[in-house]
């Protein structure tokens, strides 16, 4: 088989490397054949592995637009990504067929077969657990489904929770306004929006509300109509907040209810309302159950081993 990658306006060395270093790493870890020239590459070898290097190729190519700067370090990071991935049809349509939407440093696409049965979940359903590991983007794509989902109409608002589980949900002893408490518990929802959008967007759609994040505990007494509410570290969520998140749901609406049950910070993991909700809402009808695992991480390659270690405990 043969592939055509075409650098158009960007400079062949910031992804080729200097004296090629970064070509050589590839070439390394591959039979195929790379032939660059110019602003082309050209791959040819087995389909299979045609498919995986140009994967790479594609996810140098998303780096060194969202950094500014591809290292050598990055390469052999995405390699080692690509190569874990699974030898089948639905991994090599991961670019093509999954766009999620379009964010401030490229494009965002799933990267993992747990993570494209994910996004296929949230397109047929109107609510989504999704429960994983750390690194698995349960929650940077539960962002991007919404953004995109706001962007194309689809919905009015946004809202993002999480459970202030650290501060016990009791804000009011904590020094400051309500942005002042909670930004802190928060800050993992404000990481996804800012790769996703621009500051003067973000600050906008902030200061008219038209995406919200708050606490669980806020959410009491409300009915959200033509909204996408994320809830984040659902695990921390005791049963009585779940089914207080899960009831505000109004007509229009969707939901994706992301966590991690090995990480509880409760006082009893029987008191996780993520734990009990899989046994009360399955085989409902427009509600899915996602699991994800360490062969979905898209972090450093070091996280998918952390992982692996910590579950041979």
């Amino acid at each position: 088989m043969e592939k055509i990658i075409d650098l158009k306006n960007l400079d062949p060395v910031s992804i080729l490397g200097i004296a090629d270093s970064h070509l050589k790493l590839i070439q390394k870890e591959t039979s195929i054949s790379i032939i660059a020239r110019g602003s082309k590459i050209k791959l040819i070898g087995k389909k299979e592995d045609v498919h995986k290097v140009h994967e790479i190729f594609q996810e140098m190519i998303e780096t060194l637009n969202g950094k500014g700067s591809l290292l050598k370090n990055d390469v052999k990071n995405l390699i080692s990504l690509i190569k874990t991935r699974p030898n089948d049809n639905d991994s090599i349509k991961v670019h093509s067929d999954y766009i999620i939407c379009y964010g401030r440093k490229g494009v965002v696409t799933p990267k993992t077969n747990g993570q494209i049965n994910y996004t296929r979940s949230v397109e047929e359903n109107d609510v989504v657990f999704c429960n994983g590991p750390a690194g698995t983007g349960k929650t940077f794509l539960a962002v991007s489904f919404a953004i995109s989902a706001l962007e194309n109409n689809i919905i009015d608002r946004i809202i993002l929770c999480r459970p202030a589980v650290e501060a016990g949900e009791n804000l009011g002893f904590l020094p400051g306004d309500l942005k002042e408490k909670v930004d802190p518990y928060l800050a993992p929802l404000y990481d996804a929006l800012n790769i996703l959008y621009d500051e003067k967007k973000l600050i906008r759609l902030l200061e008219s509300k038209i995406i919200e994040i708050v606490p669980l505990a806020y959410m009491r007494g409300r009915t959200l109509n033509n909204a996408f509410m994320i809830l984040d570290e659902a695990q921390n969520a005791t049963i009585t907040q779940m089914k207080m998140f899960l009831t505000r749901l109004g007509v229009g609406s969707k939901s994706i209810i992301t966590g991690d049950v090995t990480q509880i910070d409760l006082n009893s993991k029987k008191e996780s309302g993520l734990v009990q909700v899989a046994e009360i809402l399955n085989g409902i009808k427009g509600i899915e159950f996602v699991k994800l695992n360490r062969d979905d991480v898209v972090r450093h390659s070091l996280v998918k081993k952390i992982i692996e270690a910590y579950d041979r405990l």
